[in-house]
């Protein structure tokens, strides 16, 4: 259990994100009326609506959104007034499938299941802890460095696999010499 103090929201919002744009569920704190929005995706759009939400409310805003890492969540982070709170896709599909069994999907949508799960279950959820800027501009090529690892060894086993079916004695060599 987590005994911290949980800092007091002035707002909450739930955003669903895309390439393009961004769909978002807003709901003051103690009010029950949600608003939805879309914000397009670009550095100016997103501080611009960071901004004027902080204007409006005041104080810290929740945010939970289903990633931990990318644009999006890199340019909310500069805002100290947003607190972001990542969310696992699959918890988002399967919270979804439990309340609509046509298994529709639509991005209004699931900005407001991600509203609904941080509103009714904050326990579960952790906020993003902001890494220092070295960690961050290291993250993209150790990642970039692992896929190129990884593609690396998935030729190799191909070729491997391949030289066998044309050549099984090396493959009977081998076992015979381990």
């Amino acid at each position: 259990m987590n005994t911290q103090s949980t800092p007091s929201f002035t707002a909450f919002v739930g955003i669903d994100w895309a390439d393009r744009k961004h769909d978002f569920c807003l709901q003051a704190a103690g009010s029950v009326q949600r608003v939805f929005g879309t914000l397009d995706h670009s550095p100016e759009a997103i501080a611009k609506w960071a901004y004027s939400l902080r204007d409006q409310f005041g104080g810290s805003i929740a945010i939970c959104l289903e990633l931990a890492k990318g644009p999006l969540v890199y340019a909310l982070q500069r805002f100290e007034f947003l607190v972001l709170f990542p969310v696992h896709p699959s918890t988002l599909a399967k919270y979804r499938e439990a309340f609509a069994p046509s298994r529709a999907k639509d991005d209004p949508t699931d900005a407001e299941i991600a509203l609904d799960i941080m509103l009714r279950h904050p326990e579960k959820l952790q906020p993003i802890k902001l890494q220092s800027v070295a960690m961050r501009k290291l993250a993209t090529p150790v990642e970039e460095r692992r896929c190129l690892v990884n593609e690396v060894t998935s030729i190799t086993n191909r070729m491997t696999s391949t030289l066998k079916q044309y050549y099984p004695q090396v493959s009977v060599q081998q076992a015979c010499s381990d």
